[in-house]
C-alpha cells in the first residue's frame, strides 16, 4: 500500500510541477554549414583510391583475404564501390563544376588496414596539375577484417526425402568490420580539409551440418559489403554539403494572460500573433514580466531567420533584467551566427 502511494504521489508531482512550468518548448528547423567547408574556389574535383595494396604489400593482403573468408577481390571491389558512391553523391549534389575518378596515377598506395601518412604536397599539385582538378578527394584507407563466431545447435535441414528434420549442427556469425579512411586535399593553399578514420560492421549468419557448410550457407554477405561501402563513399559527399537539423528552443509561457494566449497561439502554429502579444508586455513594469517578453521576442526573431534582431533581444533580457535562461541563449545565438557566416559563402557558391 505504501508503495502505491508512492507511485500516486510520485505521478501527481510530476504531472504538477510540468503543468506549472514557467516554459515551453518548441522546435525548428536550422541549416547548419557542411562539416568539409571545401574555399569557393574549388571547382573541379578529382577522387583517388590509395587504399590498393603496393607491390611490397600483397603477401600481408593476401593472408587477411583469406582470413576473412572471402573471394581475392573484396577488399579491392570494396573501395572501388566507395569511390563510386563518393562520385554519384558528389555529381548529384551539383557542388563542383567537374568530379573526376583518376585511375591511372602513381601515387603511394597502402593495404595494411591502417591510415596512411598524407601524400607530400608536391605529388598533390602534380596530380591535380596533370588532370585539371583544384583538389583531391582520397579514400587513403580501405579494409575488411573478419571475425568468426560458431555455435552448435540443432537446425533443420532436408534429409533425403525432402523433408526438413532436426539434426544437429553449426551455425556461423561472420563479423565484417569495413575500417575507411578519408582526406581532402587543397593544394593552393597546403591544407589538409578534412581527415577521417571510420569502422562499419557487418553481420552474416549462416547454418550447415559442419562449420564449412555454414560458412557456405552465408548468403549476400560479399553484397552487403560493397552495399555498406557504396553508402560510405556517399556519406562522405554528404559531409560537403550543408545539412538542416531540428533544434529545440524553451520560450516563457506564464507572467501575465497575455503569455497564456501567446502560449495557445503558438500551439496552434499563430506565432506572429503570439509575438504581438508578447511585445506588448515588454514595457511591463515587472522586470521579471518585461525580461521574459524581451527573451520570447529573441525566440521570435530566430524563427523568422533574423539572428541579429534576436540577439539584441535575448542580450536586452539578461542585461536589463537579469533573465538567467538569456545568457545561454545569448551564446548558442553566438555560435549559431558565426555558423550562419560560414554557412552563407558556402551558399554563394
Amino acid at each position: 500500500m505504501r508503495v502505491f502511494r508512492f507511485i500516486i504521489t510520485t505521478a501527481f508531482l510530476t504531472i504538477f510541477f510540468t503543468s506549472c512550468s514557467s516554459t515551453s518548448t518548441l522546435t525548428m528547423g536550422v541549416l547548419e554549414p557542411a562539416r568539409i567547408n571545401v574555399p569557393n574556389d574549388v571547382v573541379k574535383v578529382g577522387l583517388i583510391n590509395r587504399s590498393l595494396p603496393s607491390e611490397g604489400n600483397k603477401t600481408v593482403d593476401k593472408i587477411d583475404k583469406i582470413l576473412s573468408l572471402e573471394g581475392l577481390n573484396l577488399d579491392k571491389e570494396g573501395a572501388e564501390a566507395a569511390v563510386s558512391g563518393l562520385y554519384d553523391e558528389l555529381t548529384a549534389l551539383k557542388r563542383f563544376e567537374s568530379v573526376k575518378v583518376l585511375n591511372d596515377i602513381e601515387v603511394q598506395k597502402k593495404g595494411l588496414g591502417v591510415f596512411p601518412a598524407a601524400l607530400n604536397w608536391q605529388d598533390v599539385e602534380k596530380i591535380c596539375e596533370e588532370n585539371g582538378v583544384d583538389a583531391l578527394l582520397s579514400l587513403e584507407m580501405y579494409d575488411t577484417d573478419t571475425k568468426v563466431d560458431f555455435e552448435t545447435k540443432m537446425i533443420n535441414i532436408p534429409n533425403n526425402l525432402g523433408i526438413k528434420a532436426n539434426v544437429p549442427g553449426h551455425k556461423v556469425t561472420l563479423f565484417t568490420t569495413i575500417k575507411n579512411g578519408w582526406r581532402v586535399y587543397n593544394p593552393d593553399h597546403k591544407i589538409v580539409l578534412d581527415e577521417i578514420v571510420e569502422n562499419h560492421q557487418v553481420v552474416s549468419h549462416g547454418e550447415g551440418i559442419n562449420p564449412m557448410k555454414a560458412v557456405e550457407a552465408i548468403i549476400g554477405r560479399k553484397e552487403a559489403v560493397i552495399q555498406t561501402s557504396t553508402n560510405l563513399g556517399s556519406a562522405y559527399a554528404s559531409d560537403l554539403r550543408p545539412l538542416r537539423r531540428r533544434v529545440t528552443r524553451e520560450y516563457f509561457v506564464r507572467g501575465t494572460d497575455n503569455f497564456k494566449i501567446a502560449q495557445r497561439r503558438a500551439q496552434t502554429g499563430d506565432w506572429d500573433g503570439a509575438a504581438d502579444l508578447w511585445e506588448r508586455e515588454v514595457q511591463n513594469p515587472d522586470m521579471k514580466i518585461a525580461g521574459r517578453a524581451c527573451y520570447n521576442m529573441a525566440i521570435i526573431n530566430e524563427i523568422n531567420g533574423d539572428l541579429n534582431k534576436a540577439m539584441e533581444w535575448a542580450s536586452r533580457s539578461y542585461a536589463d533584467y537579469e533573465i538567467s535562461n538569456a545568457l545561454r541563449y545569448v551564446n548558442i545565438l553566438k555560435h549559431r551566427m558565426s555558423e550562419q557566416r560560414i554557412l552563407d559563402k558556402q551558399l554563394a557558391r
